[in-house]
């Protein structure tokens, strides 16, 4: 089956690339793995200065990588060149630091001297997903490839402009030729690309039913995976907190890229007593919101990258609601054509409700009402996710202690969940295992070996 670019705003085609054969993925992976051999012998200043000659090709075109972000997912354009620049950022970061976090370690033992040397893996597949096309890609190549490994990329079925895009962003960059490289077959032939010899390691991040999918054929080969998943994280508001700032935090967090994030504010767990003058702040904010067309300057919410996702949100509001939450704003598709949702407020979720157990992967936000402090930290982890928090309060030692009651793989106080090259980033439970980011992320995909000498 063909991989079709579909601009989400009028579901024009813009380009459609025909999937390779069995024998073209092949050898796409065999040249992968070959120039791995060379180049996990090239030094940390060599990968450092190809690194930082991407960064600053991104720099140079961001407004481009941005127009193209935008047409072909639909994410407003402001939004996709800080994309953009969290790459640029990320490809410095570890030019600079991949050398101490990767240096010998040693380690006192009843040998005369020992060490732990971090050594390469291999090629890595990164299965990466189109709602950060850009960012999600360089937080798994930029440590992989300063690692020494090589990086084969199977992007989602949907950005294939993208994913070519970044493959002659490397080459041109001076990365050896298939060392980046893009692998243009759907999504079904994953368990083939992760059997092959020429492949060590996944990283995924995706849907949870993606996500155990290809743990399974990992752990049937014996390849080491990161899992990121979904989330429906949590966004509490304590009594005692700053509810003007904790409601834009809200909009931002809940409504950023037409709401699709991981890491998005999903479920808003008020406290009794700030409940209604919360929502009654959000829903200003969020009627203040602009959708339209992702190339206007002045665009805050864009359209969802498919149909389908549209089609698929509004039935879990719909059923939502017919289970008794009460729709404040928006909760259904915007006329015209593409694929445009309102921003949406749905206040009153409670169990059994999509809106409480389900992803809403778009610009719903889900408001429930906890019984007290207590209550809302039961609801915040009443969740079969785990990736992210983030907790409002202006006592923010209790805040931290109540942060250490959530389970998530990060919690934020007092401002909205994000990731950042510094910080490990990664979820428990449903959302996935493993990190990224961080030197926890760069030491995920290498071999961990331990020297012995006499």
């Amino acid at each position: 089956m063909p991989l079709a670019s579909v601009n989400p705003t009028n579901g024009q085609l813009l380009a459609s690339y025909p999937e390779w054969d069995d024998g073209q993925l092949i050898d796409a992976l065999e040249r992968t793995y070959g120039a791995w051999r060379t180049w996990r012998h090239t030094g940390f200043d060599h990968r450092a200065k190809l690194l930082h000659a991407v960064a600053q090709r991104l720099r140079e075109n961001t407004d481009d990588y941005a127009a193209l972000i935008a047409t072909e997912m639909g994410k407003p354009v402001r939004e996709a060149r800080a994309e953009v620049e969290k790459c640029a950022i990320g490809c410095d970061y570890y030019s600079v630091w991949a050398r101490h976090f990767l240096q010998d370690e040693p380690v006192e033992s009843d040998a005369g001297r020992s060490y732990v040397a971090y050594l390469p893996l291999g090629t890595l597949l990164a299965v990466m997903p189109w709602n950060f096309p850009f960012w999600q890609v360089f937080r798994a190549a930029a440590p992989a490839l300063m690692a020494g490994n090589a990086v084969a990329l199977k992007h989602a079925s949907n950005v294939p402009r993208i994913a070519l895009a970044l493959e002659r962003l490397f080459r041109d960059c001076g990365f050896p030729e298939g060392l980046f490289t893009t692998l243009m077959i759907g999504a079904d032939r994953m368990n083939g690309v992760i059997a092959s010899p020429f492949v060590q390691a996944v990283t995924l991040t995706g849907s949870e039913d993606a996500g155990r999918k290809v743990a399974e054929a990992a752990g049937r080969h014996l390849k080491k995976c990161v899992l990121e998943l979904g989330g429906s994280d949590p966004f509490v508001v304590l009594a005692d907190a700053d509810l003007d700032a904790a409601a834009g935090a809200a909009v931002a967090s809940r409504f950023q890229n037409a709401g699709q994030s991981c890491i998005a504010a999903k479920r808003i767990i008020l406290a009794p007593g700030i409940a209604d003058a919360f929502l009654s702040l959000l829903t200003a904010k969020v009627e203040a919101l602009k959708a339209g067309d992702p190339l206007n300057e002045e665009t805050q919410v864009g359209p969802l990258a498919r149909l389908d996702l549209r089609d698929a949100l509004h039935r879990q509001v719909t059923e939502s609601i017919a289970h008794g939450a009460m729709p404040v704003l928006g909760c259904r598709p915007l006329p015209g054509e593409g694929a445009y949702y309102a921003p949406s407020l749905l206040d009153r979720v409670r169990p059994g409700m999509p809106a409480y157990q389900e992803e809403l992967f778009g610009p719903v936000a889900a408001i429930i009402r906890a019984e007290d402090e207590e209550d809302a930290i039961r609801i915040a982890n009443d969740t079969r996710f785990g990736l992210g928090a983030s907790l409002w309060s202006q006592d923010v030692g209790r805040a931290e202690t109540l942060a250490m009651g959530i389970e998530a793989g990060c919690t934020f106080i007092n401002g909205m969940v994000k990731s950042d090259p510094r910080l490990p980033f990664g979820g428990i439970k449903a959302s996935g295992f493993g990190r990224e980011l961080s030197y926890h992320g760069i030491r995920e995909f290498v071999n961990a070996k331990t020297v012995w000498v006499r």
